[in-house]
């Protein structure tokens, strides 16, 4: 006889589900604005951390090389960043976000707010701030 919890009372599961959830609601909200997780991704990065070099937001965000330059392209084309050589080393690249990536950026933040509240409209205010913590906690942040 099997245990009938099998997945559904497995938190590798539930989590996995969880975030399947939540990167739809996400990514719907940010194609409606004609941005993708990866692009906010970046945009956030950048805005927490400052200029840095290509390679350090790829690791960063486990993203890439070749995603991060077509990412990195994209957000350039829209003006959202710049990409400079690096004066201590010429091969590489320092992106900054540029004024107009950081007010793109405010509203994609509202967008992901709206995702979150979607997800989690039958959670208490209570409940969320102990569910964010429990995730900071398992994803050592």
């Amino acid at each position: 006889m099997s245990d009938p919890h099998r997945l559904s009372g497995t938190v590798v599961w539930l989590l996995g589900r969880a975030a399947q959830r939540g990167h739809q609601h996400a990514q719907e909200r940010l194609a409606a604005a004609g941005i993708r997780k990866w692009h906010y991704a970046v945009l956030a990065a950048l805005a927490e951390y400052g200029a840095q070099s290509q390679a350090d937001i790829g690791r960063r965000l486990s993203l890439d090389r070749s995603d991060m330059v077509a990412v990195l392209n994209d957000l350039q084309g829209d003006g959202y960043v710049t990409r400079e050589p690096d004066p201590a080393d010429r091969r590489r690249n320092i992106v900054t976000i540029s004024e107009a990536g950081s007010r793109a950026l405010d509203g994609f933040d509202r967008l992901i707010a709206e995702a979150d509240d979607h997800l989690l409209a039958d959670v208490s205010a209570a409940d969320r701030e102990r569910l964010i913590a429990l995730l900071q906690q398992i994803a050592h942040v």
